[in-house]
């Protein structure tokens, strides 16, 4: 099927439409075009890429990814080539694809958000930021300020007054409940929100008695997370008016629906790059086949139909 199909097309937010809702989710699919030869990346809903800080950075030492039983296990700690060079050498390449281009920031500080804000405000191809306040991997910034409610709250406003570009805020899992910080996005002038980013965790080497990942503790990824997400999801779109974009472990169509069913408008595919390259396409061609099976006219249909009553 084409992009022109407008079946799949959903809104994310900010008045963008997306020609499907499939995205990738930053940190699993590089700067886009390291999968071009596993997927047509024209048909993709949006490309996510990796976080931008203003400043390259190393990451963490390794090791930084273990597999799990359900899942993998990662602590890269942002590890990117800095604003500079994204704009320089990463976004001709990404222009030429012909996909929405959302670029995830990530700072140590306000002030830092908003000046990466400000800078990738009028660079030609980009369709949206995503604020990556939410990264358990990092020892200062990330997931700091994605706990506090205030603090999401300001830091998203410090971001909208610098930009005129939609801004999706991705939220911590690790939280006591999500529906608050969904909230402080939303009335800090969010345009979408984007959860659940990885939830903490850790594996042991009982030979060795020495932490798996030198980091200590990593990002929990993978189908072990869905049930958390799914539920986060549901909660937030039960207190927040603006359109959600689910992630945690999807990995099939039926995932895909799950999330949109609890309220998500698009969804994002991360670790399920990292097992199967052409995941993201294998999924956008199952849509269309749920839609002629179930004989719904668009899949905007399903969002938000979870039924409890």
């Amino acid at each position: 099927m084409g992009v022109t199909d407008n079946r799949l097309q959903v809104d994310i937010g900010g008045g963008v439409r997306i020609a499907n809702p499939i995205m990738t989710a930053s940190g699993t699919f590089g700067y886009g075009n390291e999968f071009s030869s596993f997927v047509d990346l024209e048909r993709l809903g949006a490309i996510v890429v990796k976080g931008i800080s203003l400043l390259p950075r190393p990451g963490n030492p390794p090791p930084r990814i273990y597999e799990t039983m359900c899942g993998m296990l990662n602590a890269i700690g942002l590890e990117n080539v800095g604003l500079d060079k994204f704009v320089s050498d990463k976004m001709p390449i990404l222009r030429k694809i012909g996909a929405p281009v959302i670029v995830n920031v990530l700072g140590d500080s306000i002030d830092e958000y908003a000046a990466l804000s400000e800078n990738l405000n009028n660079i030609s191809g980009i369709t949206a930021l995503e604020i990556n306040i939410s990264c358990p991997n990092v020892k200062k910034g990330g997931v700091a300020f994605g706990t506090d409610p205030a603090m999401v709250r300001r830091v998203t406003e410090a971001v909208k007054g610098k930009t005129s570009l939609p801004v999706i805020i991705k939220l911590s899992p690790n939280v006591t409940d999500i529906t608050t910080t969904a909230k402080a996005a939303e009335d800090g002038g969010a345009d979408t929100i984007s959860l659940i980013n990885t939830v903490m965790g850790m594996a042991i080497d009982h030979r060795t008695k020495r932490p798996r990942l030198a980091n200590i503790i990593g990002g929990l990824s993978g189908p072990a997370i869905k049930p958390v997400a799914l539920r986060m999801v549901w909660q937030a779109a039960k207190v927040v008016k603006i359109p959600i974009i689910g992630i945690g472990g999807i990995m099939s169509v039926e995932d895909v629906l799950e999330f949109m069913i609890a309220g998500a408008s698009a969804v994002q595919i991360g670790t399920a790059n990292l097992v199967d390259p052409d995941t993201t396409e294998k999924i956008i061609d199952g849509l269309y086949d749920y839609l002629e099976e179930s004989g719904c006219e668009t899949i905007r249909e399903v969002i938000g139909t979870l039924q409890t009553g």
